[in-house]
């Protein structure tokens, strides 16, 4: 058997400590499957004002008490603390960074989750955090083999690591990951002063004039991947990435690998969160979860309805202007609309005006917690998902689980493993959109509803969804050859 390897896994954001987009969902199953398959992968990420240090059994470790980070030409402390996560089956061990001024007093990642107006010290705040990540494995005198950065706020790790401490992490090898290639981490050049790389790796973090947090990372990584087959190559056939980014790569491809969802905390047969509880075999409870989702959220109790979730960040990039401009139509046509979103943005009032006029048939939510998701997983008919932009979400494959029916559109990562439905053929598992305009949700939505109309051909086409394989055991095999592939520790 080949020997497990040693991984730390950092990012900004992971369930159970905090949630605000899918994202936080993927990186948990990553960690949790990466542990099953028998590795020793530890998380780490920093503790923002709103997570309950008691609510997540997060404690201190002494030797990691105030350490001094510097910033600039100051030196602020950090102190990392120690939690994990866990499903029933395994445990990761997590460190979290937490600080007073740059983390604590902020609630919320990048924005604040009240406002939505971005921190105007993000920069401060992901140097401080970065840095802190190598301070802990310089205290603990723990050297993985390898460190896997998550997003352009881990994006410095690389660097620091390659410039100031090779000795110690020379047998290290750094993963780079595009969570999104158009989040980049840009902040004006003098932010590079307070860094305290060296000029060198300063140089290589400018781009455009400008500091660049994800040009160091890709600068300084082993190897760069990103979070789905299909992101990566419209990545490689982007002319910009293709000609200023790709170079960075050093001749190696640019790895593009799918995920899956944690079965053991996404499993309508077993979730603790809702009293409906159906599988694939047994599915009417489904009709319970529905009306359930009706009562919580005052939409009218009607059996006959579809009931259609939009759940993530209220923008253009993931089609809410186009969907918010569909909604008149989609109740006229019989469909109830659940908005939920981590947020406010400047959409907000047009999803609100909606509500106002259809009190019945429109809800719109901004915070959520994991209870309400579960209930909106459970009990929606459809999760509409019209990105124009979107890396490889995971709400579709846990949509898929609940036998909520996927309507997306086909970009990036989010129709992998779906199945545009083809009732001639008795196929698919989802309705795909090749555009994000109103008339092509409704036009989309039009087809949906009369498969819906139909109970046999509905429940075909849910029978076909519940049993789609989602779980992380589908990306185990390319994460393990990938991990070995670099440190090239085999038997």
């Amino acid at each position: 058997m080949a020997k497990p390897l040693s991984i730390l896994f950092v990012t900004s954001e992971i369930y159970p400590f905090i949630k605000t987009s899918e994202f936080a969902d993927l990186c948990y199953a990553h960690c949790l499957g990466v542990r099953e398959i028998g590795h020793d992968i530890r998380a780490m990420m920093p503790k923002y004002g709103y997570i309950s240090e008691r609510k997540n059994r997060i404690h201190e470790i002494n030797r990691l008490r105030d350490i001094p980070i510097p910033i600039g030409s100051e030196a602020h402390p950090a102190t990392v603390k120690s939690s994990s996560i866990n499903n029933p089956r395994v445990k990761v061990q997590s460190y979290i960074t937490t600080n007073s001024n740059y983390l604590d007093v902020n609630k919320g990642i990048e924005a604040d989750i009240n406002t939505g107006v971005t921190f105007p010290n993000n920069d401060e705040r992901y140097i401080f955090y970065n840095r802190t990540v190598l301070e802990t494995c310089l205290l603990l005198g723990w050297f993985p083999d390898i460190i896997h950065c998550v997003g352009w706020q881990t994006a410095l790790i690389p660097a620091y690591i390659r410039t100031r401490y090779p000795q110690e992490f020379k047998k290290t090898k750094i993963v780079m990951t595009i969570s999104d290639f158009e989040e980049q981490g840009v902040f004006p050049l003098k932010s590079l002063q307070k860094t305290g790389l060296t000029e060198d790796a300063m140089e290589k973090a400018k781009y455009k004039n400008k500091m660049n947090f994800l040009r160091a990372g890709l600068a300084y990584a082993d190897r760069v991947s990103t979070l789905s087959p299909t992101y990566a190559t419209e990545l490689n056939a982007n002319k910009e990435f293709k000609e200023n980014w790709l170079p960075l790569l050093n001749k190696k491809p640019l790895a593009g690998i799918g995920h899956g969802i944690d079965l053991l905390h996404w499993n309508p047969k077993t979730d603790a969160n809702n009293r409906a509880k159906y599988d694939a075999k047994e599915p009417a409870n489904k009709d319970s979860a529905r009306e359930a989702l009706q009562k919580e959220t005052g939409l009218s109790i009607r059996d006959t309805a579809m009931i259609a979730a939009f759940l993530g960040p209220l923008t253009e990039e993931r089609g809410a202007d186009a969907f918010i401009a569909a909604i008149p139509d989609l109740v006229a046509a019989g469909v109830q609309v659940i908005i939920a979103t981590d947020m406010p943005t400047p959409l907000r009032k047009s999803a609100d005006a909606l509500m106002k006029k259809h009190p019945h048939d429109v809800h719109v939510r901004v915070g959520y917690d994991e209870e309400y998701l579960h209930h909106l997983m459970a009990g929606a008919t459809v999760l509409v998902k019209p990105s124009r932009h979107e890396v490889s979400g995971q709400f579709q494959r846990i949509a898929l689980a609940y036998g909520t029916i996927p309507i997306v559109r086909a970009v990036g990562g989010i129709a992998e493993g779906l199945v545009d439905v083809d009732e001639a053929k008795g196929a698919g598992n989802a309705f795909i959109m090749k555009k994000t305009d109103a008339a092509e949700i409704v036009k989309t939505f039009k087809r949906a509803l009369k498969a819906h109309a139909s109970h046999e051909a509905w429940s075909e086409i849910v029978g076909k969804a519940m049993s789609t394989p989602v779980g992380w055991a589908a990306s185990a095999q390319g994460y393990d050859e990938f991990y070995r592939s670099l440190v090239k520790d085999t038997k």
